[in-house]
């Protein structure tokens, strides 16, 4: 089985792109979902992060709110963040993978997260395809994403950005590069591509 993971900066469009492998047949999981779940109250993951940040990051619900908790977090205390929570979600998407790959041997599983090289997990993977995007469209996605006005988007993006490394870093590590600047149609054309080579296409 090839353990693929997709990775690349804020707004870039990764989770299109995973969809789009998605699509083709492969098996796919978002960390973000993973980490919804290791959010939830009752887990070791859950405790650890209201005892470094504080009840003020609950709903009245007791749930973690995570835009407070982004808030509390970005840009002095991310690396506390991480801290706590990286080691819980690589540890589960590597427990996917082996289950994946007990499941369908011959398959692709596609993992994508945003801090893959950030969380040093990208040893855990094969290949590592890093999505890009230029910063006006990071932007304008993020803003109709998170219904925000473009200056609030914009804002949002930067501060996120510099939490992380750039994308020019990220495509020196990448074993491959997609490039999500253009139109939809450009975007599944490469993703086609690359699935090809995947797979073993002599074509490609």
């Amino acid at each position: 089985m090839l353990r693929l993971g997709l990775t690349g900066g804020v707004a870039c469009g990764k989770s299109a792109v995973g969809t789009m492998f998605a699509e083709r047949g492969a098996h796919y999981l978002q960390a973000d979902a993973l980490a919804h779940q290791l959010y939830e109250p009752g887990t070791e993951t859950y405790e650890s992060v209201v005892g470094a940040f504080g009840r003020e990051i609950l709903n009245p619900d007791g749930t973690i709110n995570r835009r407070v908790l982004a808030n509390a977090a970005f840009p002095g205390l991310i690396a506390q963040l991480n801290a706590i929570v990286h080691p819980a979600v690589v540890a589960a998407q590597n427990r996917w993978m082996d289950d994946v790959q007990r499941s369908d041997p011959d398959g692709i599983a596609v993992v994508e997260a945003a801090l893959i090289m950030e969380a040093g997990a990208a040893g855990d993977f094969d290949k590592l395809v890093v999505v890009t995007c230029d910063l006006d469209h990071k932007i304008e996605r993020y803003a109709r994403r998170a219904r925000v006005s473009v200056e609030e988007a914009r804002a949002e993006v930067l501060r996120r950005s510099a939490a992380q490394l750039s994308d020019a870093e990220k495509a020196c590590r990448a074993d491959y590069v997609i490039d999500n600047s253009g139109s939809l149609e450009d975007t599944t054309r490469q993703v086609e591509a690359l699935w090809l080579k995947l797979r073993g296409d002599p074509a490609h």
